[in-house]
């Protein structure tokens, strides 16, 4: 018998008034094993972090040559032995298209909703079995960066955490793209004018996604309440010429520059796990490698691995990291 999916709104105390004015009231699913409604016993617990332009109802969608997560997990609890667990879908989107799981005055306290609000509603809510050493937490891209946020910043929160093909080592990951964004605002009029036309297109124009995806990941990473939207570009905007000040303010946000300050707190995870395609378009193996390095170097027990692929449709590598984070935090 398959497990089966709840779609719950949770309404968020912390994410109200928002500086993007993002809705306080998320679309979480969660998903309940086969066996949860024959039972008595209480489940581990995952939170799925999606990737940016997607959120927890992504997980559902259908897809012609792959399973949904729901699918997935089915197949592996019932064929391949996977330990069953709960598996609650952070609704992360905002308005600037995306989430990358931490707190900034200029996103929102989304690292706070995960940890003070949905693990405490998800406690009361299903049978969990509270407590840290019971919750893990996975994700792809801005959703594999916020999984190894959490694990850096959150370990006394979550004991184990999956980051697939995550943001790190932001020199080649974000910084090549620089002018490609001072050129996409130059060709709508500028930062006031993109934020004014933002959700105002009938379909978001991918010759501005490179722009989208560096003024989202300013709301993160150089929050300001001085400046008109309350964050900073890491460029002029007039000439495109870099600033480094700004730049240096995104580089304290990359992960593979947290592992010594928060190395001892990492000793204490059950399982981090670190992978990426060797062929990913956003350079992110590079970052995987570097991140590996340091672990290494500060004695972290960690799993590094890469695979023949790039940054897209990656979510058949979830059949290896899955069964291990469930076996973890049992």
């Amino acid at each position: 018998m398959p497990g089966r999916v709840e779609v719950h709104n949770v309404d968020s105390q912390l994410l109200d008034g928002n500086p993007l004015g993002d809705a306080t009231r998320r679309r979480v699913p969660v998903y309940l094993p086969p066996g949860y409604d024959d039972g008595h016993m209480d489940y581990a617990v995952l939170y799925a972090l999606a990737g940016f332009t997607g959120t927890g109802m992504s997980y559902l969608n259908y897809d012609w040559y792959q399973e949904n997560l729901p699918d997935r997990l089915d197949r592996l609890i019932e064929a391949e032995g996977m330990t069953p667990v709960i598996v609650v879908m952070v609704d992360g989107m905002t308005r600037v298209g995306g989430n990358q799981y931490i707190d900034s005055p200029a996103a929102g306290p989304w690292a706070s909703h995960v940890i003070q609000e949905l693990v405490p509603w998800a406690e009361s809510t299903f049978r969990i079995r509270a407590g840290r050493d019971h919750r893990g937490v996975f994700g792809k891209s801005s959703g594999g960066y916020g999984s190894m946020m959490m694990a850096l910043e959150h370990s006394d929160v979550f004991a184990a955490a999956a980051s697939h093909s995550g943001d790190a080592y932001f020199q080649y990951c974000y910084e090549g793209d620089f002018p490609k964004a001072a050129d996409g605002l130059r060709s709508v009029g500028g930062l006031d004018a993109f934020m004014k036309q933002l959700r105002e297109y009938p379909k978001f124009p991918g010759k501005l996604f490179h722009t989208l995806n560096i003024v989202a990941m300013s709301h993160f990473y150089s929050p300001n309440d001085d400046a008109p939207h309350r964050f900073d570009l890491p460029f002029d905007e007039a000439t495109g010429e870099r600033r480094e000040d700004v730049i240096a303010r995104w580089r304290e946000r990359d992960p593979v520059n947290l592992v010594q300050r928060y190395a001892d707190d990492l000793q204490s995870l059950k399982l981090l796990w670190i992978e990426c395609g060797s062929r990913d378009e956003w350079h992110l193996h590079h970052g995987g490698r570097i991140l590996s390095a340091r672990l290494t170097a500060a004695g972290v027990a960690h799993v590094h691995q890469e695979f023949d692929d790039d940054h897209r449709s990656l979510n058949y590598r979830y059949d290896e990291t899955l069964p291990r984070l469930a076996a973890a935090i049992q």
